[in-house]
């Protein structure tokens, strides 16, 4: 512990806020860690991990600990709950962590926390974990294969019953399998600011591995980095933290010098800024979305990578702009979705997104695209965009658009699977207007 910090209580209150009061995990953690800037790489490191690790594995946690347990974790006090979960979790995948100095701590956090009367409870259900680890007998494969890859992969069963719906189990497992992976830090070089030879040698002189990419030679991944945001070379723009498959957007545009491009949901910018920086000084990106917040994280990364050729404004992208009818040389429609191709990076989405709330996305995306298809003008571009893998949102909502107004005609469709070009699943669509 450093200055009195209790580490696993720490986490305890992070996984309470993802699990039981809904906030997103990725907000949680960079909250924390900015707010103990001052803890030791070590104990960083041991706290994303546990939090991470915890959420990810909560589905396979819940049904180990509902084997030990005559008390089923869904009827289990929230602090409880969350306390055997990450406890569980070191049991299970941190070996340096001994049995017994997780299974004391857990003890000593629920007497700490107000729960004595329940600390037997937690000791209980820990050493029956420690004692008799082959009494988990995980679900059959071939008689049970929902409940086998939910289990296994730690995924709710209604997106793997969607997904073999889709796409066969073989390939469900596959994508499952892709999401496990060790997600990697890819970067992309702001080229009106330095170039891929120079960000790389500067970054390796601090110790950071740079490995460049096959498919853009501005990707660059990076090991070894510490704080991300304390690199002089984040603080002054030299790159965006990006995504292959994201950076492909910008990419299928195809973007011309002078062009006017809009981007109706664009914080916080990554897309947009790509975009203005390919037209290399030229031509206007106009930055959109709903909220005065999400435009000021769209500003902060114009500011930070100087670019003089855009700007941004709060909009609500289902009300027609009149001003913007047939101004646009390129649409960019990245629009809210499902997320289900970013579960590598955003763990906790699958415990946040339903069927239900999937389908309504299906609706909003409709809605925006008729909104705002008219911005493009004659001979332009539209590319739609997803960051999931769902048939619905995707094909399913380019069909329908093309059915809608038959004047856009679709120049390109790709559906890109985790580890196919980068870690994400997306999507995207390339649309002419006649």
């Amino acid at each position: 512990m450093t200055n009195g910090i209790n580490i696993r209580e720490l986490a305890l209150d992070m996984l309470i806020e993802v699990m039981e009061h809904d906030q997103y995990s990725h907000l949680v953690l960079r909250s924390v860690l900015d707010k103990y800037a001052y803890l030791e790489k070590q104990e960083r490191a041991f706290l994303t991990r546990l939090v991470e690790g915890t959420i990810e594995r909560t589905v396979e946690l819940d049904y180990v600990i509902n084997t030990y347990s005559k008390v089923k974790v869904k009827k289990m006090k929230p602090l409880i709950r969350n306390l055997l979960r990450m406890s569980a979790y070191q049991l299970r995948y941190m070996d340096s962590v001994p049995d017994s100095a997780v299974c004391n701590e857990a003890v000593k956090l629920a007497k700490k926390r107000g729960f004595s009367q329940l600390s037997g409870f937690v000791n209980g259900v820990l050493r029956s974990m420690i004692r008799e680890p082959e009494h988990v007998k995980y679900p059959d494969e071939e008689k049970s294969p929902v409940q086998y890859l939910s289990v296994h992969f730690s995924m709710p069963e209604w997106i793997v019953e969607e997904w073999m719906e889709t796409y066969g189990q073989e390939k469900t497992k596959a994508l499952l399998q892709e999401f496990e992976k060790e997600q990697k830090l890819i970067v992309r070089t702001n080229l009106n600011r330095t170039t891929p030879e120079a960000l790389t040698e500067a970054l390796e002189n601090q110790g950071i591995t740079v490995c460049r990419n096959r498919e853009l030679s501005y990707a660059l991944e990076l090991t070894g980095v510490d704080q991300l945001q304390v690199l002089p070379e984040f603080i002054t723009g030299d790159f965006y933290v990006q995504d292959i498959s994201s950076m492909m957007v910008a990419e299928t545009a195809g973007v011309h010098p002078g062009d006017y491009v809009i981007d109706v949901c664009a914080a916080p910018g990554g897309k947009s800024t790509h975009i203005a920086e390919l037209l290399n000084n030229t031509g206007r990106v106009e930055a959109r979305d709903l909220t005065g917040y999400k435009v000021g994280l769209i500003e902060e990364n114009m500011k930070r990578h100087g670019l003089s050729n855009m700007s941004a404004r709060v909009w609500d992208a289902t009300i027609e702009d009149e001003d913007s009818i047939e101004k646009a040389d390129v649409l960019i429609c990245d629009l809210p979705c499902s997320g289900l191709g970013v579960l590598g990076k955003k763990t906790d989405i699958r415990y946040k997104m339903t069927k239900e709330k999937q389908q309504e996305l299906v609706l909003l995306q409709r809605q925006i695209l008729m909104a705002v298809h008219d911005y493009v003008k004659q001979g332009g571009t539209l590319v739609y965009s997803t960051c999931t893998i769902n048939y619905d949102e995707n094909e399913g909502n380019v069909e329908w658009f093309l059915n809608e107004f038959p004047h856009f005609s679709l120049e390109s469709m790709r559906q890109l699977f985790p580890g196919e070009l980068g870690q994400d699943g997306f999507f995207i669509a390339k649309l002419k207007r006649g």
